[in-house]
């Protein structure tokens, strides 16, 4: 009888421990923004299959996430304000920093911000920033800031991110408002400088602004940093401008979901993505700016620089309704 109970015991650890532990990893993230060889060398030194996914603006990863069951996802990367966002909706689980071995290497220019002040809940992963990209061998005008956007030669030969906060955001800077801006008035304004550009812009793209710069159709991009630096890869010839009016910073952040099923492997992930020769990869690949204060692309003194002049996009609560509204009438 004994023996029966210890076997029925040890039956019961096993499968307890099987049910705890898996070799799965389920990752949101942003489109284009980890190698595809970054994912498959963690599978293959871990031993965990990495279940991808992807999203185009923080909205939609919000609304995946309301809608999806509990543990559904493990890791994702959310931006700063909707960091602050998750943290209200009780979304995120607190990260404990004693876990990764390579906490050391983010810069702590990019820690203890305003919307996660204490780091409890994010990471810095990568900061955006956004950026005017403009063919030279075409647009022989001086462009400095968002009102030369209105110019009626570019016609037909914008292309902008589709994100309703960095869109607001530009048309309310370029009136010499808050990038965060709820005013009613303020916003009127911003939709009206938005309608006079309208019908310069032959498209809204989040995934690949870049692609339209590339194969010549159009001249001009308001877009993320990256995208534009892949682009004047692609021909030399597109300057990138840092508009004089202001610009847009987006610090993308690792966060690890309320409810994850793989907690651990969500740790594991994390922590070899803050490593040295990781970071480098996946900045080699997508030019954003690196957290990793041992890969950086440029000195402190430039990183302060541009943190100064940009505004980080941040959780405007309820008054969010109001950029719903405005982005509907200027879409």
């Amino acid at each position: 009888m004994k023996k029966i109970l210890f076997f029925l015991i040890g039956l019961l650890l096993i499968t307890g421990c099987t049910s705890k532990s898996t070799n799965q990893l389920n990752v949101l993230n942003w489109t284009s923004y980890i190698p595809d060889d970054v994912i498959s060398d963690f599978e293959e030194e871990y031993n965990i299959k990495v279940n991808y996914g992807t999203y185009s603006s923080n909205e939609e990863l919000l609304a995946k996430l309301s809608s999806s069951k509990k543990g559904t996802y493990d890791v994702v990367f959310p931006s700063d304000y909707m960091v602050s966002l998750m943290k209200e909706k009780k979304m995120l689980t607190k990260i404990d920093k004693k876990r990764f071995n390579n906490y050391e290497n983010i810069n702590p220019l990019f820690l203890k911000q305003e919307y996660d002040s204490k780091n409890n809940y994010s990471l810095p992963f990568l900061l955006a920033t956004s950026v005017l990209a403009v063919n030279t061998e075409h647009i022989k005008e001086n462009i400095e800031g968002y009102k030369d956007l209105l110019n009626k030669k570019y016609e037909n030969d914008i292309v902008l991110i589709d994100d309703q906060r960095i869109i607001i955001g530009a048309c309310l800077q370029v009136n010499g408002y808050d990038i965060n801006d709820t005013n009613d008035k303020h916003l009127e304004e911003a939709k009206k400088f938005f309608l006079k550009m309208k019908p310069n812009v032959k498209a809204f793209d989040s995934d690949s602004p870049k692609t339209f710069l590339m194969t010549g159709e159009v001249n001009i991009g308001l877009l993320w940093n990256a995208e534009a630096l892949l682009a004047q890869e692609y021909n030399p010839k597109i300057k990138i401008i840092y508009p004089k009016d202001g610009y847009a910073l987006s610090m993308d952040n690792y966060c690890i979901v309320k409810g994850s099923k793989n907690v651990d492997n969500a740790y594991l992930f994390i922590d070899y993505l803050l490593r040295d020769d990781i970071a480098k990869r996946i900045v080699s690949e997508y030019p954003y700016i690196a957290t990793n204060r041992n890969v950086s692309q440029m000195s402190n003194k430039k990183l302060k620089r541009i943190l100064k002049n940009g505004s980080y996009i941040r959780n405007i609560g309820s008054n969010i309704k109001k950029y719903d509204k405005t982005w509907a009438k200027m879409k």
